[in-house]
């Protein structure tokens, strides 16, 4: 079923759309007296306190001392318009604001939905598949966060809020404004801001996301060759164990390596039909998801364009064909493109590691290259080089 999200919310803000909230569930929030906020203001701000209640005094005196009125339009007076604000002026200074976002949290993770894809000759769809993976993320750690404990939403000069037993989805909410959603176990709030045709910005703030951004992208992966990208899981057509015994042996070393280093690069060659594409799937459907790893399968043009996303601890990048790529600089061919420099400052870490924030998930990620090729003689000498391949292995026997 579609929803009509935004159609009272064209042109200036009118009292349909408070109709609207309220028709769709949306209610006032009333706010509650608090003495220990009462005391707090008392001891920090005395003087604005007894100048907005003499001012509430005042507008009363005058309305109920008026001569050239019966008695009782003077007390019909007191509940007018103008008194009213003054009171919801004083109740509002003398109760707590509804709870609003730590916007000093240093976790925030942001996404529009739903992202729109634009692809034309010149670009290639590197963009869209990383965005796409976090509109993925924030969603799955939205499902997984569940029904949150408050939904509000502030519209001309009023807080509303959302009853929680009536919260279906997120799609199915009425958004007119920015709305807040907090999860006090998780300590996690949600801004949702409106954008036009449907679209809206999700932003997820917290102390730290990173135990949901694990769960929430355990098992995916991403596939980009040409314009044609894909989301879903790895897929292996021959476990690890149906390789010759020398492969098994050299992937015993390479779960090893995996297990103790922070960033791994390993190189496969041999000629075509040796399985080593397939390997490199068995790996991380065996090895690498099991551990949290996200993984990326680029193709040449995706991996010259390509920084790991900041938010995720684990990633892997399969990387096929890697000679294409990497090519001699002192070839002609390879003089033409900077994508042999791209792949080896990724493979040094200067590409995604030269400025990190200390306090940030960047300390803790962890980075895997799987690259195969069928020659290493193409191969540009400085990737070959002590330091950026870890390991690497030939594979001879044809593999059916």
């Amino acid at each position: 079923m579609d929803f009509d999200y935004f159609r009272q919310n064209e042109g200036a803000p009118t009292n349909n759309n408070r109709q609207s909230l309220l028709a769709s569930g949306w209610r006032p929030f009333n706010r509650e007296f608090d003495w220990g906020f009462l005391w707090h203001l008392l001891y920090t701000d005395a003087g604005e306190l007894t100048q907005k209640s003499l001012n509430l005094a005042s507008n009363i005196a005058d309305n109920l001392g008026r001569t050239n009125y019966a008695w009782w339009a003077n007390i019909l007076n007191v509940v007018s318009d103008n008194t009213r604000y003054e009171i919801e002026k004083l109740w509002n200074y003398i109760t707590p604001e509804p709870n609003s976002p730590d916007h000093r949290y240093k976790d925030v993770l942001s996404t529009e939905t739903p992202i729109v894809q634009f692809v034309s000759r010149n670009s290639i769809p590197i963009d869209y598949v990383l965005n796409r993976l976090q509109e993925i993320t924030v969603l799955r750690v939205l499902e997984l966060l569940g029904r949150p404990d408050i939904i509000t939403q502030y519209y001309l000069e009023r807080d509303f809020y959302f009853p929680v037993q009536r919260f279906v989805n997120w799609e199915r909410l009425d958004v007119i404004n920015t709305v807040y959603a907090y999860w006090s176990g998780h300590d996690v709030w949600l801004q949702i801001d409106p954008y036009d045709r449907g679209r809206r910005q999700y932003t997820l703030m917290a102390r730290t996301l990173t135990p949901l951004i694990n769960k929430a992208t355990f098992d995916l992966a991403m596939m980009l060759s040409g314009y044609q990208s894909r989301v879903g899981k790895v897929h292996s057509q021959f476990p690890i164990r149906t390789f010759p015994d020398d492969i098994q042996s050299f992937t015993d070393s390479v779960q090893q390596a995996i297990l103790n280093q922070k960033q791994l690069a390993v190189l496969v060659h041999g000629e075509p039909g040796t399985g080593k594409t397939a390997w490199t799937q068995a790996v991380a459907k065996e090895i690498l998801v099991p551990l949290g790893y996200v993984i990326f399968i680029l193709d040449h043009d995706a991996i010259a364009n390509f920084v790991p996303p900041t938010y995720l601890e684990r990633i892997c990048i399969i990387i096929n064909e890697a000679d294409n790529l990497a090519q001699d600089r002192a070839s002609e061919v390879a003089q033409y493109n900077n994508k042999t420099e791209h792949i080896l400052s990724l493979l040094d870490g200067t590409l995604y590691q030269s400025v990190i924030d200390e306090s940030g998930i960047q300390m803790q990620q962890r980075l895997v290259i799987l690259m195969t090729c069928n020659t290493t003689e193409r191969l540009d000498p400085a990737m070959l080089r002590k330091g950026r391949i870890d390991l690497m292995y030939k594979f001879e026997q044809k593999f059916v």
